[in-house]
């Protein structure tokens, strides 16, 4: 079967126990890769998530411009000695949204690059807008056609960039564009996620000057050159809050090893606050099932607020709490496209277009369906449902684990992108599930 109709077959009912791994972050170690460009040195990486779809799509646009990767187990090493050319092709570039952040290296290190133009997503427009603004400036000429971003810079040079909305990647980007300018570069509104973070970690190895202040700055003073650099990717707390939220969900016990606390202290908040039960190791958090879960209302947000992409696995356990809990998704306008199949597993999931929250959002007066109203407990039905983006497919998986008889998800390819051998996981902690 081609992997893009391949699917899980889940019989589900029973509680998970045992031990899972998290393994390093998709979304720092992808940035980070790109940046490595930077520099016609080697780069080595260890942590590096290799099986992870993204991650393999990135290697691959890479190998396109030149760069020399081997990898073996989850250490990475990269050598981009000369850029070979300055455009990312179409099937490459909308694989994901990763083409747009190597506008930087392919200007410092050619003066052009040609980046495809992303089509919308699921969640989402996603818009690139903030990045095109960004390089333009930090000197860079920009056009486009129909298929094709067009950019160029003989030099680029440190400005003042103020982002209206603290975008992660054209936050990443313009770190990435900024390292090698002429000057100065101060970014407010800024995003501070850890995969920022670890990003300007690797950074600052390679011989880059970042400061990070108050209020969402940063500071970027540009350097003549980048070195090779080795790095250590960071544990990816998107899969640590899925493996948490599945866990809990199913009334068992988990120990999600790698998962730290630092990272997922509002998400751990969250999960107090419905009930659930956890505590803090040496080397990972244990979840568990202790009691009857309690409705709540919650709001997604940049961080260090709760994550968009813990919204959905989140909102399973929710249909698994008594009462009325509320869901005001602020981040993406669309994110809320994978309830209809939830509905028809038995979930009581309605979505409306106002700002059920404490903050009125930007999709407020807007059509936008981003806000959940979710009453439970539920007792799901098995089915058979289709993965429309990443976060949403592990959610499906959650709900086909805690509903009783065999539930198919088709589309195991977008769950590919972001977890590494998810199924055997899974069966690792007594999830009955192939995939076919």
């Amino acid at each position: 079967m081609n992997e893009l109709n391949s699917r899980f077959i889940i019989k589900g009912g029973n509680p998970l126990h045992g031990k899972v791994k998290v393994t390093g972050a998709k979304n720092s170690a992808t940035k980070i890769i790109v940046a490595s460009l930077l520099t016609s040195d080697e780069c080595s990486f260890y942590n590096s998530p290799n099986k992870i779809s993204d991650v393999i799509i990135t290697k691959e646009i890479c190998t396109h411009l030149g760069s020399d990767i081997s990898f073996r187990e989850d250490k990475l090493t990269i050598k981009t000695g000369k850029i070979k050319t300055h455009k990312i092709p179409s099937e490459l570039g909308n694989a994901n949204r990763i083409a747009v952040l190597l506008a930087g290296p392919l200007l410092h290190r050619t003066g052009k690059a040609e980046i495809p133009i992303p089509g919308g997503c699921k969640i989402g427009s996603r818009p690139v807008n903030f990045h095109i603004e960004g390089l333009k400036k930090l000197g860079c000429h920009v056009e486009n056609n129909e298929f094709y971003y067009i950019l160029n810079a003989d030099t680029l040079k440190g400005n003042n960039i103020h982002l209206d909305y603290p975008s992660v990647g054209a936050t990443e980007n313009i770190i990435i564009a900024a390292t090698l300018a002429k000057g100065r570069t101060v970014l407010t509104n800024a995003a501070v996620e850890p995969e920022i973070l670890d990003l300007i970690k690797f950074l600052q190895k390679m011989g880059a000057i970042i400061e990070i202040s108050t209020d969402r700055k940063i500071s970027i003073e540009g350097v003549d050159k980048l070195t090779g650099a080795c790095h250590s990717i960071i544990p990816d707390r998107n899969q640590a809050a899925s493996f948490a939220c599945v866990g809990l969900a199913s009334k068992g016990d988990v120990f999600v090893e790698n998962a730290i606390q630092d990272e997922l202290i509002t998400f751990l908040n969250t999960v107090r606050r419905v009930g659930g039960k956890f505590e803090v190791e040496d080397k990972g958090i244990r979840f568990y099932y202790d009691g009857p879960f309690k409705s709540i209302a919650i709001e997604t947000n940049v961080h260090p607020g709760f994550m968009t992409d813990w919204q959905q696995p989140f909102v399973i356990l929710l249909t698994q709490a008594t009462g009325i809990s509320i869901i005001h998704e602020t981040v993406y306008e669309k994110r809320f496209g994978y309830v209809e199949a939830l509905k028809k597993m038995g979930a009581e999931i309605e979505l409306y277009n106002t700002c059920l929250g404490g903050l009125q959002c930007r999709f407020a007066n807007s059509d936008y369906y981003h806000s959940a109203v979710i009453k439970g407990p539920t007792e799901l039905k098995s089915s058979e449902i289709d993965i429309p983006d990443l976060r949403a497919g592990f959610s499906y998986l959650i709900a086909g684990v805690i509903a009783k008889g065999e539930t198919i998800v088709n589309g195991a390819v977008y769950i590919d992108r972001g977890y590494e051998d998810i199924d055997a996981k899974l069966r690792y902690l007594g999830v009955d599930i192939i995939r076919a």
